[in-house]
């Protein structure tokens, strides 16, 4: 398959190989407390997924604080630190160019929350329930 092939539609192996690569990375740096911030050393951060440009000079990472709580200050004690975090990634993966890094809040939780609820309604419920006896 050509480069090309994946510019704009499903991600190649090796873009989701890398991206596991640096997720993986990610999640053991914030685990291990290896960074010296105020914001992070109270807050247990998760890493649920990574998403590279095909290029892959651009990683997007995609984080939650537990609980949800402080996203905003969370993502920018992340961001002060990206160059340190850029370093031990690249230097942990042995990449020929260390991606840039850019950190997002994961909101895929939030959404399939809201789906459920949405699920759960008395009229989605009520609908389901004939169609299933139909």
């Amino acid at each position: 398959m050509s480069r090309a092939h994946h510019s704009g539609g499903e991600p190649s192996q090796r873009m989701l190989r890398v991206a596991e690569l640096i997720r993986h990375s990610m999640a053991d740096l914030l685990t291990r407390g290896e960074i010296v911030d105020p914001v992070l050393e109270t807050h247990v951060i998760t890493v649920p997924k990574v998403q590279m440009s095909p290029d892959l000079k651009l990683a997007t990472v995609f984080v939650m604080p537990l609980g949800g709580k402080d996203a905003a200050p969370v993502i920018e004690a992340l961001d002060r630190h990206k160059k340190f975090l850029r370093g031990e990634v690249s230097r942990r993966i042995n990449l020929k160019f260390a991606p840039d890094i850019r950190f997002r809040l994961d909101t895929s939780f939030e959404n399939s929350a809201k789906i459920d609820a949405l699920l759960n309604t008395e009229k989605v419920r009520r609908d389901l329930g004939s169609s299933v006896e139909n």
